[in-house]
């Protein structure tokens, strides 16, 4: 198993992260979302199915008035805070379970960040998804495991990956933006992962927006 490693190369700064009262409030909606998925079993831990956590949820980094955080950067500088690696395991995440994401590059599969804790290992993935055309307004990006979903892609019309790419690698970029140009996944904001078990990604303007798509596929 090889769920939780790190594939790219992480240049990663531990430091303390400071937040403005917005970025605080935005923060504390999507821990709030992340809970009810936690409780869901959907993110969380099953040592003897992957043989370690899963799950991680990210949002975008913007600062109304920084150049560096700004929303329509080029893509691979689209910064945005992730939960950290291994955190899936946790009800509750704070403030000091989020790295900050501030570059990456599919290329060189490489991803730049800062924080209290190193980035999920899915992070290389959350950039690509964010690096989707700007008009798209992609703010949130949650990863789950949902066997009922992964196994039912198809059935239900999931967009999905091809089985042979594996997670948070270059080729999982340039899946994302296959099925972007080759689907309908900027219409149901919501693609699993063929080759990573169980692995199911969701995207949106709003947490509750990511959120509720899920929750409509998880609803029997």
């Amino acid at each position: 198993m090889d769920e939780g490693v790190i594939k790219f190369t992480s240049v990663h700064q531990r430091q303390k992260l400071y937040f403005d009262t917005q970025i605080r409030q935005q923060l504390q909606e999507l821990n709030s979302w992340r809970r009810k998925l936690f409780e869901l079993d959907v993110i969380g831990c099953d040592l003897s199915r992957y043989g370690a956590c899963y799950g991680n949820v990210s949002m975008r980094y913007v600062l109304p008035e920084s150049i560096h955080y700004s929303f329509p950067k080029a893509p691979g500088y689209r910064a945005f805070l992730v939960t950290g690696t291994q955190t899936g395991n946790l009800e509750d995440v704070t403030e000091q379970h989020y790295a900050r994401v501030y570059r990456y590059d599919h290329r060189k599969n490489r991803v730049w960040s800062e924080g209290p804790i190193e980035p999920s290992s899915e992070s290389m993935t959350h950039g690509a998804i964010y690096d989707l055309p700007l008009e798209l307004n992609i703010r949130y990006v949650i990863h789950i495991h949902a066997p009922q979903l992964w196994q039912k892609a198809s059935q239900l019309g999931i967009p999905a990956t091809a089985e042979k790419v594996a997670y948070g690698t270059p080729e999982m970029a340039a899946e994302v933006q296959r099925l972007f140009h080759g689907t309908d996944l900027a219409q149901k904001s919501i693609l699993a992962m063929g080759g990573h078990q169980d692995g199911i990604i969701a995207f949106g303007a709003t947490v509750e927006e990511t959120s509720l798509t899920l929750l409509q596929y998880l609803t029997p």
